[in-house]
C-alpha cells in the first residue's frame, strides 16, 4: 500500500492539469464587485489577465473597475463590467457573455462568485428565502458555466471554479436555507469534472470558512 501511495504521488505532476497562464488570458468572474469576487479578480489582474466583471449593481461594478485598474500590469489590459442577474434568466446570461468573449476574446477561466445568505430556524425562515437562495447561489452558478463550457471544450482548454462554503461540506445550524445550496455546487462540480476531463477543462471547488466580505456582514445581522 505504502508503495502504490508513493508511485501515485510520483505520479500526480505527470497526469494533474498544467496551471493556467494568466498574462493575457480572460477571466470572468461573478459576484464581482465585492468580496471575494473582487479579491480574486485582483489578483488575477495582478498577474497581467482581462477580466469581465458580472454583478447586479452597475454603481458597484464601476467603483470595483477603478479599483481594479490601479494594479494593472501592462497598458493593453482591459476590466469589463456586466450588469445582470446571473440566476434569472439563462438566455440574458448567454447574451452578455458572448458579447464579453466578443470584446477579450474566448473565456479561459470562470470564476462562480455571486451568492447570498440567509440565516434562522428552519420554520422561521420565509419559504421563499429557500427559493431565492437556490436560485443565486446554484442556478446563478450553472448559467454562467453553462454558456462558457462549449467553447471551452472546443478549445479544449479552460477552467471553471465554484465558490461553495465550509457550510457546503457540513450542515450547520441556522443554514438550513444556505448549506444545500452550496453541497449543491459540489455533485454539480463533480459531475461536470467527468464530463469535460477528456476536453483538457478542469473544475475547481472552493470551501471557504467564514470570511470578512459585506456579505458575510450582512448574514451577521440575523445570526
Amino acid at each position: 500500500i505504502v508503495a502504490f501511495v508513493l508511485l501515485l504521488y510520483m505520479v500526480s505532476p505527470l497526469i494533474s492539469p498544467k496551471s493556467l497562464k494568466l498574462p493575457g488570458a480572460h477571466v470572468v468572474v461573478t459576484g464581482g464587485s465585492s468580496g471575494i469576487g473582487k479579491c480574486i479578480a485582483i489578483e488575477c489582474y495582478k498577474q497581467g489577465a482581462f477580466i469581465t466583471l458580472i454583478a447586479r449593481d452597475e454603481n458597484k461594478l464601476l467603483q470595483t473597475k477603478k479599483e481594479i485598474e490601479k494594479y494593472s500590469v501592462n497598458d493593453k489590459q482591459v476590466v469589463l463590467c456586466i450588469s445582470v442577474d446571473v440566476s434569472k434568466d439563462y438566455e440574458q446570461v448567454e447574451n452578455v457573455l458572448k458579447q464579453a468573449q466578443e470584446k477579450l476574446g474566448p473565456v479561459d477561466m470562470l470564476v462562480n462568485c455571486a451568492g447570498t445568505s440567509v440565516t434562522g430556524k428552519f420554520e422561521d425562515i420565509e419559504v421563499n428565502s429557500f427559493e431565492r437562495l437556490m436560485a443565486v447561489n446554484y442556478l446563478g452558478s450553472v448559467y454562467p458555466s453553462r454558456a462558457v463550457i462549449a467553447t471551452m471544450k472546443e478549445r479544449r482548454m479552460g477552467r471553471i471554479v465554484f465558490v461553495s462554503s465550509q457550510a457546503g461540506q457540513l450542515g450547520l445550524f441556522g443554514y438550513t436555507a444556505y448549506s444545500p445550496t452550496k453541497f449543491a455546487l459540489r455533485g454539480l462540480a463533480e459531475a461536470l469534472q467527468m464530463e469535460v476531463k477528456p476536453y483538457n477543462v478542469y473544475v475547481t471547488v472552493a470551501y471557504p470558512p467564514d470570511t470578512d466580505t459585506p456579505g458575510f456582514a450582512e448574514e451577521s445581522k440575523t445570526k
